[in-house]
């Protein structure tokens, strides 16, 4: 058993912000940019919204974002970076855990980047709660690795990855409410710490919701 199996996701995961300086590069996912490029802006949700990134992007977009974390370092650092951008009113930043945090308002977009822990995590149950949270005519994004980074120190045992479809199929959801715009595996580039250039598979599932629950 690794050292960080004994560990809270809440002391594993600020730890790994507060030890790594700066863990992400600050870029907005390429499975948001594609998926939500588009959109009207709206109100928005990050779940796992780390250093901000995703949450810059689209508030940069005229979208007004709910951010959440469980890292107080990863939201001071997204913060600092939203006022320096001139973005600060447009994004709340919100410390909790996914595990029990319950969205308390309506969203016309909702997204879940790579929700994967080496520690505990209900995905599934954060991914149903993200559904609901979705208003009519919203949209939910959610992107998973397909395999993880090749350079990841973590043990990964278990089932492979699911695809979306997999997803889709565990939040089960009613379709009758909810029209399929994405699900597939989408290769794109990426840098290793190394500097190294390789190619990562993401497994993309974009749903919108037709009508209200």
């Amino acid at each position: 058993m690794t050292d960080h199996e004994h560990q809270s996701p809440a002391s594993f995961w600020e730890a790994r912000y507060r030890e790594s300086g700066k863990a992400w590069s600050g870029r907005a996912n390429a499975a948001l940019v594609r998926e939500a490029g588009g959109l009207a802006p709206g109100r928005a949700l990050d779940l796992g919204s780390g250093e901000g990134g995703d949450a810059l992007w689209l508030a940069s977009r005229g979208w007004d974002v709910t951010a959440v974390d469980i890292s107080p370092t990863a939201l001071e650092r997204g913060r600092a970076a939203a006022d320096s951008a001139g973005f600060g009113d447009r994004v709340s930043w919100v410390e909790a855990d996914l595990a029990t945090w319950v969205p308390d308002n309506e969203f016309d977009l909702v997204s879940a980047h790579f929700l994967h822990s080496p520690v505990e995590l209900p995905r599934e149950a954060i991914l149903r709660r993200a559904a609901s949270a979705v208003a009519p005519s919203g949209v939910l994004l959610i992107v998973g690795h397909g395999a993880f980074p090749p350079w990841s120190t973590h043990r990964h045992e278990g089932p492979p990855l699911p695809e979306p479809d997999e997803v889709l199929a565990r939040l089960e959801l009613p379709m009758s409410e909810w029209t399929v715009l994405t699900s597939a595996m989408v290769d794109r580039d990426a840098v290793s710490p190394a500097g190294e250039t390789v190619v990562m598979t993401d497994a993309v599932l974009t749903l919108r919701r037709t009508v209200s629950a």
